[in-house]
């Protein structure tokens, strides 16, 4: 491929600079927070968009901030044929680390740190790969824009916000996923589920329940108080319930006792990776001899729409696949119970088969047979041919440094290109590599950030370059 020996060796020189970029930006705790003037997703992201920013002007490239939503990085002043979408939002760290999540190590050929993987590392690849055909004066006759985005895990509030002004580009990628090219992204169904009560004061019961982080997020966290039982009561049945996988802690607090869950955080797209604190907490407390009020048939009709280990929402009626999009995957992610009432929300990844009649109206009525409201849409799939001409570029790109075959994938989880027409995710990471996404010790490995960097500056050269 053309420029091919040039891109090689001028990436390889730049490992120690990307591995320090890279560290520059997991230093900084990106989560959302409370929107303020000028960090419309709250100072975090806000800092860390800054300091990406700050990066590319080091590395002698042109960058633009659209009002601290993203910001952007072009290669020359020409029409934009390839926007390239990473982001610099993190998920929060969870608990089980054996390093600071926010520095960076290096040890044994990787490196460690929330972000490294999703999103921060493949934006720093992606800016290298920039740098490269810059620096190279490999001449385009078409710009590449690369924009990094701040809300990413939270809803993309930031990238409707950028093509609420700027059009489409021809072609775009995101390297938020893994290679060869994912071209099919489940739909996503989320709705709210809740019931009210009157106030109660029947023996025991559950007063209170707090489950889960985040909607996209195996919960690994869940916590309960049960009035009228003490720990004698509680603690054998914590311990017979340990087949879940999940660690109880029960202590004595005032009136009754404190449940809590320990479970194990992963992304919702691959439940199967995670332990679920919340469904293991109402496994438990299914259990426990509560007296008949409408909360206790509530924890009780809640765990038999979502029994532990159903990450297929067998109970619930919606379990389907098809065979271009495989199976539907769902995770019970936040459970909120108070005195009076509960709300809930599951995260379903669903197969290009679903529709409103199997999924949504079968959600519906389950959950009304156990008198719950059950309301929310369903977000479609997003599905790129894979005989596009773009697609087929990319595969190429893959093929030649990779040394692999290059084909399509369908997920189940999201990336920034599901709502962008003809948009596919692009590495940077590999299907047969654990990057331990959104879990404790997430992880890159150096090799292979290196051959991205070279497999998407070759891909700027073939979609951008002169012919």
């Amino acid at each position: 491929m053309k420029y091919q020996e040039q891109l090689e060796q001028y990436i390889q020189e730049k490992e120690r600079e990307l591995i320090a970029a890279t560290g520059r930006l997991v230093a900084v705790p990106s989560t959302k927070g409370e929107a303020q003037e000028g960090a419309p997703f709250g100072p975090g992201p806000r800092a860390a968009l800054d300091e990406a920013l700050k990066i590319a002007e080091e590395w002698g490239l042109t960058a633009a901030n659209y009002d601290n939503y993203v910001g952007t990085i072009d290669v020359n002043d020409q029409e934009t044929n390839l926007h390239i979408l990473c982001h610099l939002d993190v998920v929060d760290p969870g608990s089980g680390w054996d390093t600071d999540p926010y520095e960076l190590v290096e040890k044994d050929g990787m490196i460690y740190g929330r972000g490294v993987d999703d999103d921060k590392g493949p934006a720093m690849i992606s800016l290298l790969a920039i740098r490269a055909i810059k620096d190279l004066n490999i001449p385009l006759k078409k710009n590449v824009r690369l924009i990094l985005g701040t809300d990413e895990e939270s809803g993309s509030g930031d990238i409707a916000y950028y093509y609420a002004r700027e059009p489409f580009a021809e072609y775009t990628f995101s390297p938020d996923a893994e290679f060869p090219v994912i071209n099919i992204e489940k739909g996503g169904y989320h709705p709210l589920i809740s019931q009210q009560w009157a106030d109660e004061t029947a023996l025991p019961r559950v007063m209170e329940f707090q489950g889960g982080i985040r909607i996209n997020v195996v919960p690994p966290e869940a916590r309960a108080v049960v009035l009228g039982l003490g720990f004698d009561d509680v603690e054998p049945m914590a311990e017979a319930a340990s087949y879940t996988g999940v660690e109880f802690d029960v202590r004595n607090t005032l009136g009754g006792v404190e449940i809590l869950a320990h479970g194990q955080n992963a992304h919702a797209s691959t439940p199967d990776d995670g332990i679920n604190a919340n469904t293991a907490l109402l496994e438990l407390l299914s259990a426990l001899p509560l007296a008949v009020t409408d909360s206790t048939r509530a924890i009780r009709n809640l765990h038999a729409l979502f029994p532990h280990g159903d990450n297929h929402g067998k109970a619930l009626g919606i379990a389907m696949e098809d065979e271009i999009s495989h199976d539907l995957t769902l995770t019970l992610s936040l459970v909120t119970f108070t005195e009076t009432g509960f709300e809930a929300r599951f995260d379903a990844r669903v197969p290009v088969c679903a529709t409103k009649e199997n999924c949504i109206d079968v959600c519906q009525a389950a959950c009304a047979a156990k008198g719950f409201s059950c309301e929310g849409d369903m977000r479609p799939v997003h599905h790129t041919p894979a005989g596009s001409p773009f697609i087929q570029t990319l595969l190429k790109c893959y093929e030649n440094y990779s040394g692999r075959e290059g084909y399509c994938v369908a997920i189940g989880g999201g990336t920034y290109v599901h709502d962008i027409p003809g948009g596919v995710a692009f590495g940077a990471g590999n299907l047969d590599f654990d990057a331990r996404l959104h879990a404790a010790n997430e992880r890159a490995r150096i090799s292979s950030m290196l051959m991205a960097a070279k497999i998407y500056a070759q891909a700027i050269v073939e979609l951008c370059g002169e012919a």
